[in-house]
């Protein structure tokens, strides 16, 4: 039961990672700090809908 999904950055709304959880052991929404390429620093990245 894994799902694919893509974290996207909450300044500058890039896509950057692809990657997979168990939705039975985390339902909701990720939100976690990684490295963003065009803001060159570490930000909040949102799992997108």
């Amino acid at each position: 039961m894994r799902v694919q999904f893509v974290l996207k950055c909450t300044v500058c709304g890039d896509e950057n990672y692809n990657l997979t959880k168990n939705k039975k052991t985390h339902p909701s929404r990720m939100e976690v700090q990684k490295f963003c390429k065009k803001c060159n620093t570490k930000t909040l990245h949102r799992e997108k809908k």
